[in-house]
């Protein structure tokens, strides 16, 4: 599941979590947001719609989305949950209610997940 957080302190990352949005509307949304992490932090509406073109999105309806800001309630509720939740750093991974925060290797994950699943015991049930 991703939420999304827009940095306040970011110019462009409101417009971003707006175009993956717009982009997910459309079936793209994993396409978008790759090439939004690799372009980062470039990313003005300009360049978002040249994102759309170059994955052959319907680019008037995305284009249309994107000025209307037609996902802003769902970005505030994100951003409200993530305030809720003291979310502070991305990104912020929850395996059963554990947190662990920030960019981590693999094997970071994996004494969690054991742990977690040898407490949820035969048949996956919860603690």
């Amino acid at each position: 599941m991703v939420k999304y957080l827009p940095y306040r302190y970011r110019d462009y990352s409101r417009i971003a979590a707006e175009a993956s949005l717009a982009a997910r509307d459309q079936g793209k949304f994993r396409e978008m947001h790759l090439l939004l992490l690799d372009r980062s932090p470039g990313l003005d509406r300009a360049s978002l719609i040249g994102c759309a073109k170059e994955l052959k999105l319907d680019v008037p309806r995305f284009t249309k989305d994107l000025d209307a800001m037609r996902h802003k309630k769902e970005i505030d509720r994100d951003l409200k949950l993530g305030e809720a939740l003291d979310l502070y750093n991305t990104p912020t991974i929850f395996i059963n209610g554990v947190k662990l925060v920030g960019d981590r290797p693999i094997e970071a994950y994996r004494p969690v997940i054991d742990r977690e699943l040898k407490a949820a015991g035969p048949g996956g049930k919860k603690r």
